[in-house]
């Protein structure tokens, strides 16, 4: 049952009464389980649910009076009725698969709802791009609500991307019937300093009656802070301590934990609610940004559950976080997040709320997966080729294209170098003394000093920018290049060997875009996403495997770092500090300046 094909609540109303009333049988009835009931909190024993037209029609201590001759029933055998978990924030092509393999991969955990910001192809197709993800969205069988991203480029003025967004694109998207809100607003300068266009794309979100996301990435919870919470973003997914979550609720947003592929935030602002009490309902939990390997391995919003009650949350209380506590957040509690009459009829069956082994899946009343495997396949979905070949270079780069000229006749310069911060979106601002040699700047492997450089690779300019980074721990001639590059999708090379940048570079415009790892001038990991440069068009099992295969390659290079390569697609993100490469140059996020690359 696709998104069209379901029926609302007003169609199925008459059907649902006569259920509950007695009036007519259920299509399926599930029987005896643990009602975990969000709404108060408790959970309930002996439970009986009810399910026609894809909808709850009753839940309560017997359901014998809608059991008729065709209806299906479950036995939950007193295992707990868990509402679908959803995703409050997250992107599709971190994923580096399409929604349609998203969703097959993280069904099997548990998760039916998912509000999903494709910022990335719209940095790289504009409209045309996010259109193209709204209307695979609501192919699929599990809810996939779309919000319209509200900064392509992310930083006007410090980036360059493939298309642009303004207030015109989001007030045509707010028509189409997926888009539940703006993405998050990642311009918090824009905002803070009343930017017209900025607020313009608010303004035509609030006036649809939509949600306005946030994005604020600055440890300052002062007046910039304060600003940009009157500007209207509802959310915010960018907090990495607890005085971050604090500050956020008490100024009436919803604060957004994150626990991502590398992005590891739950842990110290959840103390707002197990130490210093904060109510709970304004607290949502989210991945943001999650790769293949730990969608098939590792589990998706079921996970981000799991570790939230490991930080000592209650059961209870972190799967309100991740049910209807984002339902609300959207205005969408009478149509998801609960197990209660009239709400879409996904849930899951577990046996142990600490540990959330998903054993059954159920969407829209149907089941789709059990014991982790799915059982109802979706069909693969087509992108058009004006989706594709989107890597375009003036030629073949070389290793001259990575080449950091010395000053004349210096021996030795100070240089701004990006410093990795592991298992967080921040990067600090280092300073670091390097040695020149015939004319260039080098790297400093012992001190764990490589390079990365930016290619435009939207137009063909043939523009690199180039820089240094610390806290990769590459020890060997060799080269990572990334199409997927947050949020302009320009293309990134991190490397130690000016050669293997280029064989790397070169790489990647040959298979129209994708991971890939060089070492002492040989490829050892290929991930292709000839979709945009960013997805690929493979089941998420085969390009789980291929991303496995890369992971491990940077790994055999000397990179140790958790995830390496989600640190890696962030190292051009204009909008979170301190320090990042575009295809502008090195900027400083903390005064949202370009400064240069050699400190004199």
């Amino acid at each position: 049952m696709t998104a069209q094909s379901f029926p609302t609540w007003q169609a199925s109303a008459a059907r649902l009464i006569d259920v509950a009333a007695g009036r007519a049988p259920a299509e399926c009835v599930i029987r005896n389980g643990r009602w975990v009931n969000v709404h108060s909190g408790e959970i309930i024993p002996g439970t009986d649910v009810a399910i026609a037209e894809g909808r709850f029609a009753f839940v309560g201590p017997s359901a014998r009076h809608a059991v008729g001759p065709e209806t299906r029933i479950i036995e939950a055998a007193g295992r707990y009725l868990v509402p679908g978990l959803c995703d409050g924030h997250m992107h599709v092509e971190s994923g580096m698969v399409t929604a349609t393999e998203f969703a097959r991969a993280v069904i099997p955990h548990g998760t039916t709802t998912m509000f999903v910001d494709p910022h990335e192809i719209a940095n790289v197709l504009g409209l045309a791009g996010v259109r193209l993800m709204h209307d695979e969205a609501m192919s699929l069988p599990i809810n996939m609500f779309v919000q319209m991203p509200s900064c392509a480029p992310s930083a006007p003025g410090l980036e360059n991307a493939g298309a642009t967004i303004g207030p015109d694109e989001v007030r045509e998207a707010m028509a189409w019937p997926n888009i539940i809100g703006l993405g998050e607003m990642m311009n918090f300068p824009g905002v803070v300093r009343g930017d017209a266009t900025m607020l313009g794309e608010i303004a035509a979100t609030q006036a649809a009656g939509k949600t306005v996301g946030g994005h604020y990435a600055s440890p300052d919870l002062g007046m910039p802070f304060h600003a940009y919470v009157a500007g209207g973003p509802a959310d915010d997914h960018e907090g990495v301590r607890l005085e971050d979550a604090v500050a956020r609720v008490r100024q009436g947003m919803r604060a957004m934990l994150r626990l991502g592929s590398a992005w590891y935030d739950v842990a110290a602002q959840i103390k707002a609610v197990t130490e210093l009490g904060l109510d709970p309902r304004n607290f949502i939990l989210c991945t943001d940004d999650s790769h293949s390997g730990t969608l098939v391995n590792d589990g998706h919003m079921n996970r981000v559950v799991r570790h939230a009650i490991a930080q000592g949350l209650k059961p209870i209380v972190a799967i309100q976080m991740a049910t209807l506590n984002t339902a609300q957040h959207f205005g969408l509690e009478r149509e998801l997040g609960s197990i209660t009459p009239g709400r879409r009829a996904d849930l899951l069956l577990t046996s142990d709320l600490a540990t959330l082994p998903v054993e059954l899946v159920v969407a829209r009343g149907k089941i789709l997966a059990e014991n982790g495997i799915l059982t109802e396949d979706i069909a693969p979905y087509s992108y058009p080729a004006s989706a594709r070949d989107t890597v375009k270079l003036r030629g073949r780069l070389t290793a001259d294209d990575f080449l950091i000229a010395a000053p004349r006749g210096a021996n030795k310069v100070k240089a701004n170098v990006i410093g990795v911060i592991e298992n967080q979106a921040p990067t600090r601002a280092l300073v670091r003394d390097l040695l020149c040699e015939n004319g260039a700047v080098m790297m400093d492997r012992d001190g764990d000093v490589c390079q990365i450089a930016v290619v435009e690779r939207h137009r063909g300019t043939g523009a690199v920018a180039n820089g240094f980074i610390s806290g990769f721990g590459y020890d060997v001639n060799c080269a990572v290049a990334s199409t997927v590059a947050h949020d302009s999708h320009h293309m990134i090379v991190i490397g130690t060997s000016r050669d293997d940048m280029a064989l790397a570079a070169n790489r990647l415009a040959e298979v129209g875009g994708g991971v890939v790892v060089f070492r002492e001038g040989r490829e050892i990991a290929l991930v292709e996403l000839p979709i945009a440069g960013l997805m690929s068009d493979e089941r998420a099992e085969i390009v789980a495997e291929k991303a496995e295969k890369m992971v491990a390659a940077m790994r055999a290079c000397g990179c140790s770092l958790n995830n390496a390569y989600m640190q890696h697609s962030l190292m051009a993100l204009v909008v979170i500090p301190e320090l990042r490469l575009s295809d502008v140059g090195l900027v400083d996020v903390r005064t949202f300046e370009t400064i240069p690359l050699l400190v004199e």
